[in-house]
């Protein structure tokens, strides 16, 4: 059975994560090309969990594009993966402080995968950091 581990982090905190199945592979997104919403005063606190941070980046059309493109990609490695008896993947979103965009990117993401009955567990390296 594949399981699909998911991490998001911030590339100035903590960086991107070891891959704890020793096997070197999976895939490093990017998020930093998406809008910030910790530019933004009133959401600087909250986290990608928070449903005013997820309702600003469901809003905006490029974020869409860009995780469905993510999907797509994950997805057909995983179908891959399973038929060829791989048992592990790993995903990872980085953002610059890994608490909005990384954070957001990494549970939609899970979501989806879970859905199309995927074994899929999220851990966000930066929890510990977030105000």
């Amino acid at each position: 059975m594949l399981h699909i581990d998911i991490y998001s982090f911030g590339y100035h905190r903590s960086g991107m994560p070891s891959d704890p199945g020793g096997h070197g592979g999976g895939f490093v997104f990017d998020c930093r090309v998406l809008p910030n919403p910790g530019r933004q005063a009133h959401l600087a606190r909250l986290t990608g969990l928070d449903g005013e941070v997820k309702d600003l980046l469901q809003g905006v059309e490029e974020v869409g594009e860009f995780l469905s493109h993510v999907l797509a990609l994950v997805e057909t490695t995983a179908k891959t993966y399973q038929m060829r008896g791989f048992t592990y993947l790993q995903v990872s979103f980085g953002c610059t402080g890994g608490q909005h965009r990384s954070v957001y990117s990494a549970e939609h993401i899970a979501g989806l995968l879970r859905q199309l009955g995927f074994h899929v567990t999220v851990t966000h390296t930066e929890r510990a950091s977030w105000q």
